[in-house]
């Protein structure tokens, strides 16, 4: 078995800055979501970002579905990555968060690819319409496996879609005084679905990859 890296934050800084880094629009809108305080941990991180835009672009994404968008950071980058014609619905419960997404998306040229629809994402989910290329969900953990049945049968034949914070800081193994299991249950429930094949990533705090069979 090959050696692990620990990626510190300074081996993290290099390897977005060698890869896809942060425009100034992007890097804006990261610095103003910070700014909130505490909430700014559910920011996808930069790598994620970079891979969201280039996973997109890989399946050749046109119709994209994101619940939880938060500022719309990973909303930015999906919508980066789909051709000037494609479409991404993002379902979350705050406009008060989302409107923030709203003026860089704006800045970016992307706005008129981008569907905001707010409410119970569960409700929203439930009522997508057509198929999709690429689901990212990024929302309340305890709902992940509901999201997973509501997206599966919506997204095409080699499409994908992504979940994230699937490791919870890594007490999904061992014994933690704060057990994930909702994560727990989640991994488990999708890691022996046949209509799936699926990849843990660890990057940021774990970024699940399902690929519909």
């Amino acid at each position: 078995m090959g050696s692990q890296i620990l990626v510190t934050d300074a081996l993290h800084d290099y390897m977005v800055r060698h890869g896809m880094p942060l425009d100034q629009i992007a890097q804006d809108l990261v610095t103003e979501t910070n700014a909130l305080g505490g909430v700014s941990e559910m920011l996808t991180t930069a790598d994620q970002a970079a891979l969201l835009t280039m996973l997109t672009r890989l399946i050749s994404a046109r119709r994209a579905v994101e619940i939880g968008t938060f500022t719309g950071f990973s909303a930015l980058a999906i919508a980066r990555g789909l051709p000037a014609d494609g479409e991404l619905i993002c379902l979350d419960v705050s406009d008060e968060w989302t409107s923030i997404g709203r003026r860089y998306w704006e800045r970016a040229g992307v706005a008129d690819r981008i569907e905001v629809r707010i409410g119970d994402a569960h409700k929203s989910a439930a009522e997508l319409e057509g198929e999709f290329d690429l689901a990212f969900v990024d929302a309340d953990k305890p709902g992940y496996i509901e999201y997973f049945e509501h997206l599966v049968p919506r997204i095409r034949q080699n499409g994908l879609l992504l979940f994230d914070n699937t490791l919870a800081g890594g007490r999904v193994v061992g014994y933690h005084d704060e057990d994930p299991v909702d994560r727990k249950e989640f991994n488990a429930h999708i890691a022996n679905d046949e209509r799936v094949d699926v990849v843990m990533l660890g990057i940021g705090d774990g970024l699940t990859l399902v690929r519909k069979r």
